[in-house]
């Protein structure tokens, strides 16, 4: 057995570890032969004197070989692609991503989690269709991914079992914003979840947990890293965070949105961002084309309706309904109204997105359920001219109270102007 307390001593004193010895004590950690008040304190050793390349890779590594791993391209004979996102408000680009690079013929298979907080995860939304399942197997998730060309599902159990005790741990210990742990901590996922290619959509600004272009540039360096060694092909796109991504914010709402995006009308800056993501997993895949081709590729399929039936044909394998009239509505939607005239200057997404929250679309907890027909739709974006009296944004509330309180913070997120601000596109940096 791995002497945990030399490990920490050592950690903390600045000493780099062996791969080895790193490997051992997570998966000792994941076995319960190290108890967790030990691991806590690696976990602050490690935040206060970071790891090395080499040892967030055996972190990483350990993290995979504590369960299952699932062998894509071994049981379909194919090139597979995934797509992660580190969170952010208004994120539904995967429900997009999927089926358009689906009716490419690529097939794309994601396990994916839950939201925590003002960050939505993929899991609710896609519960807000009535009788999706997103719990499957390990066989039904390959099976679904070969027949269908498309599956999202929740993470089983058995795949990388002490990513998600560490992660609690972290939850827990006010470890969690490091570069190190957190890129191990995603890449351990992808990497046993069994895609060859991974597009890594890395958030920037006020509603993302990396603030600056610079901390996002060095998680996203890191985690191509640890994807190239681990021999999958990466791209990290860096994409802004400052205002919510397209206008829908909230589970239901959410997907329309995706859906409006798959038919060919959703709002221009998710549009971007899907079809852009889409033409890096088509160049990355084994249809031998580049990134320009890979974009056509994705707009002729939207274009022909493909996607819309790659979509639906996804949506019905798992169980639900991808009929939109099906999906929940709130029984209150009140509007926000702009006190001047002038031009959006700012959107910070950062409020919405707690509004979000207030009004029921997100937890707090880990065990609280979502209220999956509330939400925000923001009628005006950043640099769009506004008149006094007209609605800047709607909300979809279940009651009059939380409809009051959402009213107020989403009305503080708008800051209007008599000029412009400077245009900004979506995506910031590519890596990769």
């Amino acid at each position: 057995m791995i002497r945990a307390a030399e490990l920490i001593q050592r950690k903390r004193d600045g000493h780099e570890l062996a791969g080895d010895e790193l490997a051992e004590l997570v998966l000792e950690y994941s076995r319960g032969d190290v108890p967790d008040y030990q691991m806590a304190a690696f976990l602050m050793a490690v935040y206060f004197r970071g790891l090395s390349a080499a040892e967030t890779f055996a972190l990483t590594d350990a993290r995979v070989r504590s369960g299952e791993t699932i062998d894509l391209a071994g049981a379909l004979g194919r090139r597979v692609v995934d797509k992660h996102s580190t969170g952010g408000v208004g994120d539904k680009t995967t429900l997009a991503v999927g089926p358009i690079v689906a009716a490419c013929g690529v097939p794309f298979g994601k396990m994916s989690g839950r939201g925590l907080g003002h960050t939505g995860g993929t899991l609710d939304k896609l519960e807000s269709i009535p009788g999706f399942r997103v719990e499957l197997s390990i066989d039904e998730f390959v099976a679904q991914v070969r027949d269908v060309g498309l599956a999202i599902v929740g993470q089983t159990a058995d795949l990388v079992p002490a990513d998600k005790k560490l992660y609690g741990l972290r939850d827990v210990t006010a470890t969690v914003d490091n570069v190190s742990l957190i890129a191990a901590s995603i890449m351990s996922k992808k990497i046993a979840s069994g895609a060859d290619a991974i597009v890594l959509d890395v958030k920037v600004g006020d509603g993302a947990f990396m603030k600056t272009l610079a901390d996002a540039q060095v998680l996203a360096e890191t985690m191509l890293a640890l994807g190239q060694r681990a021999g999958r092909d990466v791209v990290c796109v860096l994409t802004d965070m400052d205002q919510p991504l397209g206008r829908a914010v909230g589970n239901a709402l959410e997907v329309r949105e995706s859906v409006a995006v798959v038919r060919g009308d959703g709002p221009p800056d998710l549009t971007e961002l899907v079809l852009g993501a889409c033409a890096h997993l088509l160049a990355l895949s084994d249809l031998d084309v580049d990134v320009a081709g890979g974009r056509a590729l994705a707009e002729a399929v939207v274009a022909e309706g493909s996607a819309l039936t790659a979509y639906e044909r996804w949506i019905r394998a798992q169980g639900g309904d991808p009929d939109e009239a099906a999906l929940p509505k709130a029984p209150l939607v009140r509007e926000v109204f702009a006190p001047r005239d002038g031009y959006v200057h700012r959107l910070a997404a950062l409020p919405v997105g707690l509004a979000a929250l207030r009004l029921g679309a997100g937890r707090q907890t880990k065990d609280e359920p979502v209220d999956h027909a509330v939400g925000v739709v923001c009628a005006k974006k950043r640099g769009d001219r506004v008149e006094a009296g007209e609605p800047l944004a709607e909300l979809h509330a279940r009651d009059e109270a939380t409809a009051d309180e959402a009213a107020a913070a989403v009305l503080a997120a708008y800051e209007l102007a008599d000029e412009p601000p400077r245009p900004r596109g979506i995506v910031l940096d590519t890596l990769g």
